[in-house]
């Protein structure tokens, strides 16, 4: 299943669809005629648990009779999770070439860490797969783009094992996670960097877990004006999801709609030779093999 969140251009409530083909199904009105308690949102569907993902996905298989259906380019996407509960978990320096990259730019020691570099994003900063992203050139010029798988909780719990973590997951989705960099490095602290409005792009959908497939073979792509900036792997990851998953709920309980945004591969401007920022009309494109694209434009 693909879950999306979406608006019609008469009616600008955010609603639950999930993407058929080149079709968005209105799940706010389809699953509603079957299930009349059914939930109106991505994150309240979470919520509910296994019994009922279960029974959207039999009544979101249903042909139905096409009025509940839209073509997707005349519908307004927004994230899947327009404003999730809590910050975004992010990790921080999850590919070794990407860690290697930025300690460089930065003259740090490019030792690999040991344990995950855990850092959050504020709702706030949460915005649509194909929004136009202000940004405030009085508080940076230094925005760079990052790439990301992110992981999307489902079941919750503490003390999650390694081993039994993916089954907590619901789903998975895009992140561009955004960064000022001068912020970044003057607050020293990632946070405040890393969650400017609309510094999180999101979607275009969530892939349920079961549709996904294996989290650790997917490719990852970002590009700036149609130019390749990043091309990697989830494979090479230094902590895969599942681990990540363990170190983050040790002792700090995750729960359904908590999102994960697992790392970026080696390619970002604070990296390049001269750095390279986005600039006023830049269009970046945010790729993760078997769930979509997001392509943001920055604006002033």
């Amino acid at each position: 299943m693909k879950y999306a969140t979406f608006s019609l251009s008469g009616d600008p409530t955010p609603r639950l669809g999930a993407l058929r083909d080149d079709r968005m199904l209105d799940l706010t009105a389809f699953a509603r005629r079957a299930w009349p308690e059914a939930p109106l949102s991505l994150l309240a569907l979470i919520q509910r648990g296994p019994e009922a993902w279960r029974q959207m996905q039999a009544i979101a298989a249903e042909p139905g009779d096409g009025a509940e259906t839209h073509a997707v380019e005349s519908v307004t996407w927004h994230a899947p999770i327009p404003r999730p509960l809590k910050n975004v978990f992010c990790l921080g320096r999850n590919y070794a070439a990407h860690a290697q990259e930025t300690a460089r730019a930065r003259g740090q020691d490019a030792t690999l860490p040991t344990v995950p570099v855990i850092f959050t994003k504020a709702p706030t900063s949460v915005a649509g797969p194909f929004a136009d992203i202000a940004v405030d050139r009085r508080v940076t010029d230094q925005v760079d783009w990052e790439v990301e798988l992110a992981a999307v909780i489902g079941i919750g719990g503490v003390n999650i094992r390694q081993e039994d973590a993916l089954q907590h997951v619901f789903g998975y989705t895009v992140i561009n996670d955004l960064s000022a960099r001068e912020v970044q490095q003057r607050h020293t602290q990632w946070f405040k960097g890393k969650s400017l409005d609309g510094f999180c792009p999101m979607g275009p959908v969530v892939v349920t877990a079961d549709a996904f497939g294996d989290p650790q073979a997917k490719r990852l792509t970002c590009r700036v004006n149609g130019v390749v900036k990043q091309d990697g792997s989830t494979k090479d990851m230094i902590f895969p999801i599942g681990l990540i998953i363990e170190w983050l709920s040790k002792g700090l309980t995750l729960e359904p709609g908590d999102v994960i945004a697992t790392g970026t591969p080696e390619g970002v401007g604070l990296g390049r030779t001269p750095p390279e920022f986005l600039h006023d009309g830049d269009l970046v494109e945010t790729e993760v093999e078997g769930i979509g694209t997001l392509r943001n434009r920055i604006v002033g």
